[in-house]
């Protein structure tokens, strides 16, 4: 349904005796009235004031109908705004110019009350629907993952959930240390602050190197790098994360942002888990599990890698590995080779 808020028509005819006629059959409906006499009027006030469609003469001296109408549709604050062009039936040549300039509808002369009314009604009904979709969109975009929302999409468009497939992945978890003691030490609504500023900053460091965010994790994120380079990206994530962590505490001076850090590359699953009902596309598998695992090893302020990120970033001028040893890992039958990964001086 068209909101009930009323919406504002703007009137686009060089013939003030027209724009009237429109004017009274608008008013009548209760829409909110603007009119413009040229072409270059209806762009200057589309561009500043509040438009929700537009009633458009095609035959105009200076900038015609059909340019205004290709104008409008070329900014994005109008790529949606209903457009209905006013022409005579035979002028099909024109007709057919304004649609292809991104017109929705045309309204026959002379003009009918109750036909400008419905299709006004409805180009408004579809074009606020569209807004809602994008709104919603927008929302979803703060709680999905980018590869997330893609299969999301993909899935609406064909109906067919996408088959899981295996792909090699660099994972990286980060967990703030002391949060249960410090959840004891300080309100709420501080430690709630806190903790959201500090994980929206490692939020961003993610994507800023290529990385997305699979999941939180209570006090820290799942990241997920893919591609080319993504045991290097994924290295020098995680050393920014660190660096981050450290000036917020020499500002805050709060211990929640005492940050460690667990990295692993290998094979992993992507894929849809749960009920048909309720789907999570994530990242399964032993890699996952082991990047979990090697998070609980780190001090506050360290970072733990496996020996295949070592590996794979061999010769990297950037990094440094510290302490190489072998630690017996829950769930794991062999001893795993871990070292302390820091930036190179």
């Amino acid at each position: 349904m068209v909101s009930e808020q009323r919406k504002t028509v703007l009137i686009v005819d060089d013939q003030s005796t027209a724009r009237g006629v429109v004017r009274r059959m608008l008013e009548r409906a209760s829409y909110r009235v603007t009119e413009a006499q040229s072409g270059e009027q209806a762009l200057a006030l589309a561009a500043t004031s509040a438009v929700d469609a537009l009633v458009l003469d095609l035959k105009m001296p200076g900038i015609g109908g059909i340019e205004t109408c290709r104008r409008l549709r070329a900014t994005p604050r109008h790529r949606m705004t209903p457009i209905l062009v006013v022409t005579a039936l035979h002028e099909r040549q024109a007709l057919t110019a304004a649609f292809g300039a991104g017109c929705d509808d045309f309204i026959p002369k002379p003009i009918e009350p109750v036909v400008l009314e419905a299709r006004l009604h409805s180009h408004l009904q579809r074009a606020e629907l569209y807004l809602q979709l994008e709104r919603v969109r927008s929302s979803l975009n703060r709680y999905l993952s980018p590869r997330t929302r893609q299969i999301a999409e993909q899935y609406s468009e064909s109906g067919v959930v996408p088959a899981p497939q295996q792909v090699d992945v660099c994972v990286l978890f980060t967990d703030i240390r002391g949060f249960t003691q410090l959840s004891q030490d300080i309100e709420a609504e501080r430690l709630f602050a806190l903790l959201s500023g500090q994980l929206a900053a490692q939020v961003d460091l993610v994507y800023r190197h290529g990385g997305y965010v699979d999941k939180y994790a209570g006090d820290g994120i799942m990241a997920v790098f893919e591609g080319e380079g993504r045991a290097l990206r994924s290295c020098l994530c995680a050393l920014d994360i660190i660096a981050q962590a450290r000036r917020a505490s020499r500002e805050a001076g709060e211990r929640l942002v005492a940050v460690g850090c667990g990295m692993h590359q290998g094979p992993a699953v992507i894929g849809n888990i749960g009920s048909p009902e309720h789907l999570d596309y994530s990242v399964i598998g032993e890699s996952v599990n082991l990047a979990a695992r090697l998070c609980g090893f780190a001090e506050p302020m360290s970072i733990i890698v496996s020996d295949s990120v070592q590996r794979a970033v061999q010769g990297g001028a950037q990094l440094r590995f510290d302490r190489p040893r072998s630690v017996v890992v829950k769930g794991f039958r062999q001893p795993v080779t871990v070292s302390e990964l820091r930036r190179a001086s």
